[in-house]
């Protein structure tokens, strides 16, 4: 079978946060810290990678008032790509990200002269589900992906990465055994599917449950429940904004803790109303499905802690899926900062 060439991960970051962090640190950004000494709310323009369930409990936080009562005036906006978010962060035009810390391994083997840094995170692993046009005829077993079209995402980026990784999990090479299709971009994925394009897919909720929902794919398996844990999301800023704005990173971690918890033990029917704003084209029972169905998951971490073990266990995935290249590992301390999930109370 054949594969969609993959321009190397490592050679786009160099080039392009090179570029955009060079552009902040000429603009001189000024940061919170004023707001901050006034005792004013402050404002965090903050951005998520795309829109999913697989993020309630920011959700929460915002909808619940956790990062107002923290002291934190939050705005939300939508990257729709790592890329873009990690582009946002290092350009100046998002204070903080939530995105894949693959992210932070690439800019760090960068020439970016502004690094980011993890410094809390918020899923424990993969909420893509692998959808198929048709039920399986019998239980679904990985072989059956052997010589079909898989649409995944760019190439080197956290869906790709964990996908390649479940399929090696159960005996499949993905360079070989059949075609991955990564050259479609986010927003443009659904319509794609819909459009008839491809065998099978990965999708988070709300897509999937609507797939479902509309007779047009089944879900057939969970890749995060084959990979396991490994941190899947993770909120990240520059390390010059962590040394200007410290009381903003504990604020955040603090509120995400409070939301984690609360998304923990809140009734899924409960959770879905709170959250509901920003999927006004789910319904509340497939909003609660979906909720339920991640919780099954074990997707959301109860720890904003970002462990030593996630990261080495990235890197061995993208050393496997052939975007980092093994002299490249970078150092669990170049790119996560503990300070602020050490200290996190709700």
């Amino acid at each position: 079978m054949f594969r969609i060439p993959r321009p190397s991960p490592s050679s786009f970051w160099s080039r392009a946060v090179h570029a955009t962090a060079t552009l902040a640190l000429g603009l001189g950004l000024v940061s919170p810290a004023a707001a901050q000494s006034t005792g004013a709310p402050v404002k965090v323009r903050y951005e998520e990678v795309v829109r999913s369930v697989l993020y309630a409990p920011a959700y929460v936080a915002i909808s619940q008032g956790f990062f107002r009562e923290a002291g934190l005036d939050v705005s939300i906006k939508t990257s729709q790509g790592t890329d873009k978010g990690m582009a946002a962060l290092l350009s100046g035009s998002a204070d903080i990200v939530l995105i894949g810390p693959e992210a932070s391994v690439y800019v760090a083997n960068s020439e970016s002269p502004v690094k980011p840094k993890i410094f809390s995170g918020l899923t424990a692993t993969d909420g893509f589900l692998l959808v198929a046009r048709e039920k399986p005829a019998g239980a679904f077993a990985w072989d059956q992906l052997k010589g079909k079209a898989v649409m995944a995402f760019r190439p080197g980026s956290n869906p790709d990465v964990f996908l390649e990784t479940a399929m090696r999990k159960n005996g499949l090479d993905p360079k070989k055994d059949l075609k991955l299709v990564n050259n479609i971009g986010p927003a443009a994925r659904t319509g794609a599917w819909l459009a008839g394009q491809n065998d099978y897919g990965i999708f988070l909720e709300p897509e999937a449950t609507m797939l479902e929902k509309t007779g047009k794919g089944v879900v057939v398996a969970s890749v995060g429940r084959v990979v396991g844990p490994v941190d899947y999301t993770v909120f990240t800023a520059t390390d010059v904004y962590l040394k200007q704005n410290p009381a903003v990173a504990q604020a955040w971690t603090n509120a995400i803790v409070k939301a984690q918890k609360h998304v923990a033990s809140a009734p899924p029917a409960d959770l879905a109303k709170q959250i509901a704003e920003y999927f006004p084209a789910m319904a509340q029972a497939d909003l609660v499905a979906a909720i339920e169905r991640y919780r099954g998951i074990g997707l959301w971490k109860t720890n904003p802690m970002v462990q030593r073990q996630a990261i080495d266990s990235l890197q061995d995935m993208l050393i496997d899926s052939g975007v980092l290249d093994k002299a490249k590992r970078v150092k669990y301390e170049q790119v996560v900062v503990t300070d602020f999930a050490a200290k996190a109370a709700p």
